[in-house]
């Protein structure tokens, strides 16, 4: 009986690790606990002043969506000709293990990209999509089969807005909660993860190109999403609304970062005169201190925290140089701000931030509060355009692409 009592919290330990993989999977947008930061990983002391070792390199369709690395496997999802989509390639090699299609209309108005924007969010068995047309798919992860899908912007009668439909889903305990921005109180929508169908839905606005998050914060959970004028919680399990506050701004504008939560604060922040937001949530009304853009104005890559402190690209793409800044959300100070920069996003893997601006510049700076402390910089892309997807990292390997090709690097330790 002793030996089955000292086993069994082994066992229940390894089979909680086969539910949701190892350490150093990136399996949904900005990584394990969608907050840029990556688990598990270690780089390497120095990378070659060329850039870090190509292992290997494949060729991609459009779209502005980022990688997911799930138990050692590359989920793409792209624009080839007509069809968006959806790759399982090995992660060591780029060996294509399987490959779906779908059809696909979309052409972009406001930018010549005609390709998917959200990254695909991967579980033991499935890997859900959403596509720039608002359809939802859940496949099999075995071999890419179509499970069940929704065509939400029929269904809710949403429209497209200026870039198709880009707001990465969240699953939490069996639902995807999508920022659909669809008609009569369905803005935000919750779907069974099995089944597909309609969980809940609530709220009235339009969608933005930020994906929400779900997090417990002093005991409650908050399914915390931006729409496009509107910061609005939720109960995750039932939808109803929390609290909301006003956030974005009219015309051509949208809303892109990731709410970034610090402890019982929840972080926002867009560019188009709109600025940022430091909210304490303690209650269903939260404390607001509403910054002006000299804070920050990201268009639309999310801010990493580190210690209390938040790491951010200030700027445009569309109008020249932006910077990276070091900011301290609590007293609303800037810390330190480097000028010169291309726009681009950041993800940090312990006290390191790894920085791959849209020209293809991955630049490696100390995540320190004292000031800006380069460590690397080298061209490891050439997008034609200027591209922006969000890096990702998984067991020593970065995954990083544009238009045209999907690149691994090794930049740390593979187990």
């Amino acid at each position: 009986m002793r030996f089955w009592q000292t086993l069994l919290p082994v066992i229940v330990s390894l089979c909680a690790l086969a539910e949701v993989g190892f350490g150093g999977d990136w399996p949904q947008i900005l990584g394990p606990n969608r907050d840029g930061i990556a688990v598990g990983e270690t780089l390497l002391d120095e990378w070659p002043d060329s850039g870090p070792k190509e292992v290997w390199q494949a060729n991609v369709g459009q779209g502005f969506a980022g990688v997911a690395v799930y138990k050692n496997t590359v989920y793409v999802f792209h624009r080839v000709d007509g069809s968006e989509t959806v790759e399982a390639r090995v992660a060591a090699t780029g060996a294509i293990i399987w490959r779906q299609e779908f059809p696909c209309g979309y052409r972009g108005g406001y930018s010549s990209d005609s390709g998917p924007r959200c990254v695909p969010v991967v579980t033991n068995d499935r890997v859900y999509v959403f596509g720039v047309e608002g359809v939802l798919r859940c496949l099999s992860r075995a071999d890419g089969s179509e499970v069940w899908s929704r065509d939400t912007a029929k269904e809710y009668k949403s429209p497209e807005g200026y870039f198709g439909f880009g707001s990465t889903p969240v699953l939490h305990n069996g639902k995807l909660i999508v920022n659909v921005g669809g008609r009569k109180d369905a803005a935000i929508v919750a779907f069974s993860a099995t089944s597909g169908k309609t969980v809940w839905q609530s709220f009235s606005d339009a969608a933005s190109y930020s994906s929400p998050v779900v997090a417990d914060i002093d005991g409650t959970p908050h399914a915390l999403v931006v729409t496009r004028y509107h910061v609005v919680s939720l109960n995750p399990s039932s939808g109803k609304i929390r609290f909301q506050f006003p956030f974005g701004m009219r015309g051509p504008t949208v809303n892109g970062a990731t709410p970034v939560i610090v402890g019982n604060h929840v972080f926002v922040s867009s560019s188009y005169r709109v600025g940022s937001v430091w909210a304490k949530i303690s209650s269903n009304e939260p404390e607001l201190t509403v910054s002006g853009e000299a804070l920050l104005a990201t268009q639309y890559a999310t801010p990493i925290k580190h210690n209390g402190l938040l790491y951010a690209v200030d700027g445009r793409q569309d109008s020249g140089d932006a910077s990276v800044k070091c900011i301290d959300p609590s007293a609303q100070k800037v810390l330190w701000q480097k000028d010169g920069f291309q726009y681009g996003s950041i993800i940090r893997v312990n006290a390191d931030l790894v920085f791959l601006t849209c020209d293809g510049e991955l630049i490696r700076v100390a995540a320190n509060r004292s000031g800006y402390r380069q460590l690397h910089e080298s061209k490891v892309l050439n997008p034609t355009p200027r591209g922006y997807r969000l890096p990702a990292i998984s067991n020593g390997r970065l995954f990083v692409r544009d238009d045209r090709i999907l690149k691994c690097l090794q930049v740390g330790k593979t187990r």
